[in-house]
C-alpha cells in the first residue's frame, strides 16, 4: 500500500513552478539529542497545570506529542482563552497564531513561541503601511465607503486592528463564506487580505461571482498595478499574497496523481490556487481534511494538498487508506518546523525555572481592535 512517506525527495532547493517563498528541504532531521524527550517531560511535569501547550497540525511529531490540544489557529487560541487557570501557554505555531492567543487571552496569561522565528510567509505579505496606503487608494478612488476589509485568521495583529478599526472582520477557511455575506449585507466590495486565493475560491465557487468581479492589488505596485476603473468595476479586491505550501501544488500535480493512482481522491485545502481547487474532488479547511480522511471507507485513496506533516501523520493514523501528498516534491511548512524539539525543551525548562521566555505581547490598542474584529467574526450566523 503507498503511504504518505512513498514520495520523491528533492532535497534542498526550491521548484521554479511554484509561488515565491517555498522551500522543500526534504525529510526533517530527527532531533539532535534524544534525551530531549525525557527533558520535555521532566519540564512539563514540573510546570504541570501551570502550563499548556498548543500544538498546531502542521508541527513535527517530535513536538506534537507534548501538546494538551490540537488544532487550527482559531481552534487554538480559543483553547488557551477557555485556560484561564493556566498562566503559562507555549504556542507551537508560527507568529501570528501566537499574536491571536494574546489577544484573546487573559491579562495574567502569557503566551510563549518556542522560537522568534517561526513566522508566516503569508501574514508578511501584507504589512499595516501597505494596507493603509492600499486604503488610501480606495480613498482617491472614491470607493472606501463601499469596501467591507476582511482579513483571514493567518494575519498580524496590525492587519487585525486594521479591519476592525474599518469596520470589518476576520475569518477562517471554514467561515469566508459566511463572512463574505456578512460583508456584502454591508456594502458593496470586499477588500480581502492576504490570501488571495482564499478570497478568490470562496467569491467564485461559494458565493457565485465570476473571476472577472475579482481583481488583484499588487502592494508593490504603484496604485497597486490597478486603474480607478478597475477598482470601480471590481467587486472581490484581493490583495497578492498567498501560502507557500499551498501555493506550491499546480493542475499538473493533480493530473499526475491521478494518472499514478486511479480512483484516487482529490482533497485540497481552499488555500491552494484556483485551478487545483476547480479540480480536486472536495475541498476543506484543515479540520475538514482531518474529518474526512477519519470518516473515509477503509481501502479508498486520498492525495491531499496540504502541509506535509500533517498529511503524513495522516497516512500514518489511517494505514487501511491511501493517503499521499499530492505533489510528488515533498515541502514542509519551513516556518512551522522552526518549532523543532530543542526549542520546545528550552522553552519548558525556562518555564519550569521561573523564567519567562520569548513572550509575545500585542499593544494594548491594536489588541482591542483585532479583539472587535475576531469578535465580529464569533457573532457570525
Amino acid at each position: 500500500m503507498t503511504t504518505g512517506s512513498s514520495l520523491l525527495i528533492l532535497g534542498q532547493g526550491a521548484d521554479p513552478a511554484s509561488e515565491r517563498g517555498v522551500s522543500c528541504p526534504g525529510e526533517l532531521p530527527p532531533a539532535s539529542d534524544p534525551a530531549l524527550v525525557e527533558r520535555a517531560r521532566a519540564a512539563k511535569a514540573a510546570l504541570g497545570d501551570r502550563l499548556f501547550v498548543l500544538g498546531h497540525h502542521y508541527q513535527r511529531d517530535e513536538v506534537i506529542q507534548f501538546a494538551d490540544v490540537t488544532g487550527d489557529s482559531f481552534k487554538l487560541a480559543q483553547e488557551a482563552a477557555a485556560r484561564p487557570q493556566a498562566p503559562y501557554i507555549v504556542f507551537c505555531g508560527v507568529h501570528f497564531m501566537a499574536e491571536s492567543a494574546d489577544i484573546l487571552t487573559s491579562a495574567d496569561q502569557q503566551v510563549v513561541l518556542p522560537d522568534l522565528a517561526a513566522g508566516c510567509s503569508m501574514a508578511d505579505m501584507a504589512t499595516y503601511d501597505q494596507v493603509e496606503e492600499c486604503w488610501e487608494v480606495l480613498e482617491d478612488a472614491g470607493i472606501a465607503g463601499d469596501v467591507v476589509p476582511i482579513t483571514y485568521m493567518n494575519s498580524s495583529a496590525d492587519i487585525k486592528a486594521f479591519v476592525g478599526r474599518h469596520g470589518g472582520v476576520v475569518c477562517t477557511s471554514s467561515n469566508a463564506r459566511r463572512a463574505l455575506e456578512w460583508a456584502f449585507a454591508k456594502g458593496s466590495k470586499v477588500l480581502f487580505l492576504p490570501d488571495q486565493h482564499l478570497g478568490r475560491n470562496t467569491a467564485v465557487l461559494e458565493m457565485g461571482l465570476s473571476l472577472d468581479d475579482c481583481v488583484v492589488y499588487s502592494p508593490n505596485r504603484p496604485d497597486g498595478g490597478l486603474s480607478t476603473a478597475e477598482l470601480r468595476d471590481a467587486t472581490m479586491i484581493l490583495w497578492r499574497g498567498h501560502c507557500s505550501v499551498h501555493g506550491r501544488f499546480s493542475l499538473d500535480s493533480v493530473n499526475e496523481v491521478r494518472a499514478r493512482i486511479p480512483g484516487v481522491n482529490v482533497l485540497v485545502h481552499p488555500e491552494c490556487r484556483h485551478e487545483v481547487v476547480r479540480a480536486a474532488d472536495l475541498i476543506g479547511s484543515t479540520e475538514y481534511i482531518i474529518r474526512t480522511i477519519e470518516e473515509a471507507p477503509a481501502g479508498t485513496a486520498w492525495a491531499v494538498g496540504t502541509e506535509l506533516n500533517l498529511v503524513k501523520r495522516l497516512a500514518g493514523r489511517h494505514p487501511d487508506k491511501t493517503v499521499v501528498f499530492l505533489d510528488r516534491t515533498v515541502c514542509f511548512c519551513s516556518t512551522m518546523n522552526r518549532i523543532d524539539l530543542p526549542h520546545l525543551v528550552w522553552s519548558l525548562e525556562s518555564l519550569a525555572r521561573g523564567e519567562v521566555v520569548n513572550q509575545i505581547t500585542v499593544e494594548p490598542e491594536t489588541a482591542h481592535y483585532a479583539r472587535v474584529a475576531l469578535d465580529r467574526m464569533l457573532a457570525l450566523p
